[in-house]
Protein backbone atom coordinates (compact mmCIF):
# COMPACT_ATOMS: atom_id res chain seq x y z
CA UNK A 1 0.00 0.00 0.00
CA UNK A 2 2.34 2.65 -1.34
CA UNK A 3 0.44 5.79 -0.26
CA UNK A 4 -1.56 4.56 2.71
CA UNK A 5 0.57 6.23 5.40
CA UNK A 6 0.46 9.73 3.90
CA UNK A 7 -3.20 9.34 2.90
CA UNK A 8 -4.25 8.38 6.41
CA UNK A 9 -2.41 11.31 7.96
CA UNK A 10 -3.89 13.77 5.46
CA UNK A 11 -7.45 12.47 5.79
CA UNK A 12 -7.32 12.31 9.57
CA UNK A 13 -6.25 15.93 9.86
CA UNK A 14 -8.81 17.05 7.29
CA UNK A 15 -11.66 15.16 9.01
CA UNK A 16 -12.60 17.59 11.81
CA UNK A 17 -8.87 17.97 12.61
CA UNK A 18 -8.85 14.72 14.57
CA UNK A 19 -5.89 13.92 16.80
CA UNK A 20 -4.31 10.48 16.62
CA UNK A 21 -5.95 9.60 19.93
CA UNK A 22 -9.39 10.73 18.76
CA UNK A 23 -9.09 8.75 15.55
CA UNK A 24 -7.82 5.71 17.47
CA UNK A 25 -10.86 5.87 19.74
CA UNK A 26 -13.18 5.98 16.73
CA UNK A 27 -11.45 2.94 15.21
CA UNK A 28 -11.26 1.09 18.58
CA UNK A 29 -7.47 0.73 18.34
CA UNK A 30 -4.46 2.07 20.22
CA UNK A 31 -3.00 5.50 19.49
CA UNK A 32 0.41 3.86 18.98
CA UNK A 33 -1.07 1.83 16.10
CA UNK A 34 -2.23 5.02 14.36
CA UNK A 35 1.28 6.43 14.73
CA UNK A 36 2.77 3.24 13.27
CA UNK A 37 0.40 3.39 10.30
CA UNK A 38 1.14 7.05 9.56
CA UNK A 39 4.91 6.53 9.87
CA UNK A 40 4.72 3.56 7.48
CA UNK A 41 6.00 1.14 10.14
CA UNK A 42 2.93 -1.09 9.95
CA UNK A 43 -0.23 -1.66 7.94
CA UNK A 44 -3.79 -2.40 9.12
CA UNK A 45 -5.54 -5.69 8.60
CA UNK A 46 -8.28 -6.03 6.02
CA UNK A 47 -11.21 -5.35 8.36
CA UNK A 48 -9.58 -2.24 9.83
CA UNK A 49 -8.67 -0.93 6.37
CA UNK A 50 -12.29 -1.43 5.34
CA UNK A 51 -13.49 0.42 8.45
CA UNK A 52 -11.14 3.35 7.78
CA UNK A 53 -12.20 3.61 4.15
CA UNK A 54 -15.87 3.63 5.19
CA UNK A 55 -15.14 6.35 7.76
CA UNK A 56 -13.50 8.58 5.13
CA UNK A 57 -16.20 7.66 2.57
CA UNK A 58 -13.76 6.35 -0.03
CA UNK A 59 -12.83 2.89 -1.30
CA UNK A 60 -10.07 0.75 0.18
CA UNK A 61 -8.22 0.87 -3.11
CA UNK A 62 -8.24 4.68 -3.07
CA UNK A 63 -7.11 4.81 0.54
CA UNK A 64 -4.26 2.40 -0.11
CA UNK A 65 -2.99 3.45 -3.51
CA UNK A 66 -4.16 6.91 -4.63
CA UNK A 67 -2.10 9.98 -3.77
CA UNK A 68 -4.66 11.95 -1.79
CA UNK A 69 -4.21 15.70 -1.31
CA UNK A 70 -6.25 18.91 -1.64
CA UNK A 71 -6.55 18.46 -5.42
CA UNK A 72 -7.49 14.78 -5.31
CA UNK A 73 -10.97 13.63 -6.35
CA UNK A 74 -12.33 10.05 -6.13
CA UNK A 75 -12.69 8.48 -9.56
CA UNK A 76 -13.35 4.81 -8.79
CA UNK A 77 -15.96 2.84 -6.92
CA UNK A 78 -14.26 -0.55 -6.76
CA UNK A 79 -14.71 -2.69 -3.69
CA UNK A 80 -11.03 -3.27 -3.16
CA UNK A 81 -11.77 -6.88 -2.22
CA UNK A 82 -8.53 -8.14 -3.80
CA UNK A 83 -6.26 -6.06 -1.57
CA UNK A 84 -3.99 -8.15 0.68
CA UNK A 85 -2.58 -6.44 3.74
CA UNK A 86 0.86 -7.35 5.09
CA UNK A 87 2.07 -6.22 8.51
CA UNK A 88 5.80 -6.08 9.18
CA UNK A 89 8.35 -4.66 11.61
CA UNK A 90 11.62 -2.77 11.16
CA UNK A 91 14.79 -2.45 13.25
CA UNK A 92 16.54 0.69 14.48
CA UNK A 93 18.11 1.16 11.02
CA UNK A 94 14.63 1.11 9.41
CA UNK A 95 15.36 -2.27 7.80
CA UNK A 96 12.71 -4.97 7.78
CA UNK A 97 13.05 -7.75 10.34
CA UNK A 98 12.54 -11.43 9.69
CA UNK A 99 9.68 -12.37 12.02
CA UNK A 100 9.64 -15.96 13.29
CA UNK A 101 6.33 -17.84 13.56
CA UNK A 102 6.98 -20.77 15.93
CA UNK A 103 4.66 -23.77 16.01
CA UNK A 104 3.04 -22.57 19.25
CA UNK A 105 2.05 -19.30 17.53
CA UNK A 106 0.79 -20.87 14.29
CA UNK A 107 -2.86 -20.95 15.37
CA UNK A 108 -2.77 -17.31 16.46
CA UNK A 109 -1.09 -16.32 13.21
CA UNK A 110 -4.23 -17.19 11.23
CA UNK A 111 -6.06 -14.40 13.04
CA UNK A 112 -3.17 -12.02 13.61
CA UNK A 113 -1.15 -12.29 10.38
CA UNK A 114 -2.28 -8.79 9.31
CA UNK A 115 -2.40 -7.29 12.82
CA UNK A 116 0.65 -5.07 13.48
CA UNK A 117 0.37 -5.59 17.22
CA UNK A 118 0.43 -9.39 16.88
CA UNK A 119 3.29 -9.34 14.37
CA UNK A 120 5.31 -6.95 16.56
CA UNK A 121 5.25 -9.52 19.39
CA UNK A 122 6.76 -12.33 17.27
CA UNK A 123 10.47 -13.17 17.71
CA UNK A 124 12.65 -11.28 15.22
CA UNK A 125 16.09 -11.66 13.66
CA UNK A 126 18.00 -10.61 10.55
CA UNK A 127 20.44 -12.20 8.12
CA UNK A 128 22.85 -10.26 5.90
CA UNK A 129 21.94 -12.24 2.77
CA UNK A 130 18.26 -11.32 3.11
CA UNK A 131 18.25 -7.53 3.01
CA UNK A 132 16.22 -6.93 -0.15
CA UNK A 133 12.61 -8.09 0.07
CA UNK A 134 10.17 -9.07 2.80
CA UNK A 135 10.91 -12.29 4.67
CA UNK A 136 9.27 -14.36 7.38
CA UNK A 137 10.37 -17.59 9.06
CA UNK A 138 8.09 -20.51 9.90
CA UNK A 139 8.80 -23.49 12.15
CA UNK A 140 7.77 -26.80 10.58
CA UNK A 141 5.66 -29.45 12.25
CA UNK A 142 4.88 -32.98 11.09
CA UNK A 143 6.80 -35.22 8.71
CA UNK A 144 5.09 -34.40 5.40
CA UNK A 145 8.21 -32.72 4.00
CA UNK A 146 10.92 -35.18 5.01
CA UNK A 147 13.92 -35.11 4.89
CA UNK A 148 13.30 -31.68 6.50
CA UNK A 149 12.63 -32.60 10.10
CA UNK A 150 9.91 -31.21 12.40
CA UNK A 151 11.30 -28.14 14.12
CA UNK A 152 13.15 -26.95 11.01
CA UNK A 153 12.79 -23.21 10.43
CA UNK A 154 12.06 -22.23 6.82
CA UNK A 155 12.92 -18.65 5.82
CA UNK A 156 10.55 -17.47 3.10
CA UNK A 157 10.02 -14.41 0.90
CA UNK A 158 6.60 -12.82 0.56
CA UNK A 159 4.79 -13.46 -2.75
CA UNK A 160 2.48 -10.57 -3.54
CA UNK A 161 1.24 -11.83 -6.91
CA UNK A 162 0.22 -15.48 -6.69
CA UNK A 163 0.52 -15.84 -10.45
CA UNK A 164 4.31 -15.54 -9.94
CA UNK A 165 4.38 -18.91 -8.17
CA UNK A 166 6.68 -21.36 -9.99
CA UNK A 167 5.47 -24.98 -10.26
CA UNK A 168 7.66 -27.60 -8.62
CA UNK A 169 9.16 -25.25 -6.02
CA UNK A 170 8.44 -25.13 -2.30
CA UNK A 171 6.32 -22.51 -0.53
CA UNK A 172 4.76 -21.79 2.82
CA UNK A 173 1.02 -21.44 2.20
CA UNK A 174 -1.23 -19.86 4.82
CA UNK A 175 -4.90 -20.83 4.47
CA UNK A 176 -8.01 -20.63 6.63
CA UNK A 177 -8.69 -24.38 6.74
CA UNK A 178 -5.21 -25.92 6.49
CA UNK A 179 -3.32 -23.35 8.56
CA UNK A 180 0.41 -22.99 7.94
CA UNK A 181 1.84 -25.67 5.63
CA UNK A 182 5.17 -26.04 3.84
CA UNK A 183 4.54 -27.81 0.53
CA UNK A 184 5.64 -28.11 -3.06
CA UNK A 185 3.18 -26.38 -5.43
CA UNK A 186 2.33 -28.57 -8.41
CA UNK A 187 1.13 -25.95 -10.91
CA UNK A 188 0.57 -22.24 -11.34
CA UNK A 189 -2.19 -20.47 -9.46
CA UNK A 190 -5.66 -20.92 -10.94
CA UNK A 191 -8.55 -18.68 -10.01
CA UNK A 192 -11.04 -21.56 -10.19
CA UNK A 193 -9.03 -24.14 -8.22
CA UNK A 194 -6.36 -22.29 -6.27
CA UNK A 195 -3.19 -24.29 -5.54
CA UNK A 196 -2.39 -28.00 -5.72
CA UNK A 197 -0.06 -28.82 -2.82
CA UNK A 198 2.27 -31.82 -2.84
CA UNK A 199 4.28 -33.32 0.03
CA UNK A 200 7.84 -34.54 -0.51
CA UNK A 201 6.92 -37.46 1.75
CA UNK A 202 4.98 -39.61 -0.72
CA UNK A 203 2.90 -41.24 2.00
CA UNK A 204 0.86 -38.02 1.94
CA UNK A 205 -1.53 -37.46 -0.97
CA UNK A 206 -1.65 -34.15 -2.89
CA UNK A 207 -4.62 -31.86 -2.28
CA UNK A 208 -6.07 -28.53 -3.43
CA UNK A 209 -6.42 -25.31 -1.46
CA UNK A 210 -9.13 -23.05 -2.90
CA UNK A 211 -8.18 -19.53 -3.93
CA UNK A 212 -10.67 -17.92 -1.53
CA UNK A 213 -9.18 -19.97 1.32
CA UNK A 214 -5.59 -18.77 0.83
CA UNK A 215 -4.39 -15.89 3.03
CA UNK A 216 -0.67 -15.61 2.25
CA UNK A 217 2.00 -17.29 0.12
CA UNK A 218 5.73 -17.26 0.95
CA UNK A 219 8.52 -18.61 -1.29
CA UNK A 220 10.99 -20.84 0.59
CA UNK A 221 14.51 -19.40 0.35
CA UNK A 222 16.53 -21.16 3.09
CA UNK A 223 16.16 -23.31 6.19
CA UNK A 224 17.74 -23.59 9.63
CA UNK A 225 17.91 -27.00 11.27
CA UNK A 226 19.64 -28.64 14.23
CA UNK A 227 19.33 -32.01 12.47
CA UNK A 228 22.47 -32.89 10.51
CA UNK A 229 22.24 -35.28 7.55
CA UNK A 230 23.35 -38.87 8.03
CA UNK A 231 26.71 -39.42 6.23
CA UNK A 232 25.87 -43.02 5.33
CA UNK A 233 24.55 -43.81 1.86
CA UNK A 234 22.42 -46.68 3.18
CA UNK A 235 18.65 -46.31 2.82
CA UNK A 236 17.05 -44.44 5.72
CA UNK A 237 13.90 -45.51 7.50
CA UNK A 238 12.03 -42.62 5.90
CA UNK A 239 13.17 -43.63 2.41
CA UNK A 240 12.17 -47.23 3.01
CA UNK A 241 8.77 -46.10 4.29
CA UNK A 242 8.24 -44.00 1.16
CA UNK A 243 9.29 -46.90 -1.08
CA UNK A 244 6.88 -49.28 0.67
CA UNK A 245 4.04 -46.77 0.36
CA UNK A 246 4.68 -46.36 -3.37
CA UNK A 247 4.80 -50.13 -3.85
CA UNK A 248 1.52 -50.53 -1.95
CA UNK A 249 -0.14 -47.93 -4.19
CA UNK A 250 1.11 -49.75 -7.30
CA UNK A 251 -0.20 -53.09 -5.96
CA UNK A 252 -3.59 -51.54 -5.18
CA UNK A 253 -3.68 -50.04 -8.66
CA UNK A 254 -2.96 -53.42 -10.25
CA UNK A 255 -5.68 -55.06 -8.16
CA UNK A 256 -8.21 -52.48 -9.30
Amino acid sequence: MSNFASNLKFLRKRKKRLTQQQFADLMSIKRSSVGAYEENRAEPNYELLKKMAHFFEITMDELAHDKINEKWKPVTKSSGSNIRVLSLTVNNDNQENIELVPVKASAGYLNGYADPEFVSELPKFSLPMFRQGTYRAFELKGDSMLPLQPGTIVISEYVENWHDVKPGETYVVISKNEGIVYKRIAHRFREDKGFKLVSDNKTYDPYYVASNDVLEVWKAKAFISTHFPDPTSEPTLENLTNMMAQMQKQVDSLKN
